[in-house]
């Protein structure tokens, strides 16, 4: 797998692993584990747009702050959307967090076993056995539509420019 610079700073910059997806590219396939230790697949969110929003944890403050904009973002999109947090954090980790933010509305999936998630989305801090913080937004058919590496580990991602590009694929 390859490793890019990136300006992220995380203790100091890192480099991440994995390619730097774009716009306009077919979303890789993953399998994440949920709260259930349920394998969940790209495959099966297809159909409705999917938001997927990558912290390293959700035990911490921005990480729980972006999750937390997601789950109110949720409630308003209704079923329209799909809303997924990814992290390395353990199924129960994430479970736990969900019980204690109230979050009921966006689905936490577990990247922990194999970090392939990690890989295949270039968010991986191989250094932490970490995701990095980004978001993506892939359309019904599995095209990303939306893609945000945030470069520093306290910056929020840029969540107007997202749902900017989620409006033309509501119905």
């Amino acid at each position: 797998m390859s490793e890019r610079a990136a300006a992220f700073d995380f203790f100091g910059p890192r480099a991440l692993v994995g390619p730097e997806l774009a716009v306009g590219q077919a979303a890789p396939a993953f399998t994440l584990l949920n709260s259930k230790l349920k394998e969940v697949t790209l495959a099966d969110f297809a159909g409705k747009p999917l938001i997927l929003s990558v912290v390293p944890s959700l035990d911490t403050g921005v990480c729980s702050k972006q999750s937390v904009r997601f789950n109110t973002e949720a409630v308003a999109l209704a079923d329209q959307v799909n809303v997924v947090t990814v992290s390395a954090d353990l199924p129960f980790a994430q479970a736990r967090w969900c019980s204690s933010s109230e979050a009921k509305n966006l689905i936490t999936l577990s990247d922990h076993r194999e970090m392939s998630f990690a890989q295949a989305y270039g968010t991986y801090l191989k250094d932490f056995r970490l995701n990095s913080r980004a978001v993506f937004l892939i359309d019904g058919a599995g095209i990303i539509q939306y893609a945000e590496y945030v470069p520093q580990a306290g910056q929020e991602p840029d969540y107007d420019a997202l749902l900017a590009a989620l409006r033309p694929l509501l119905g």
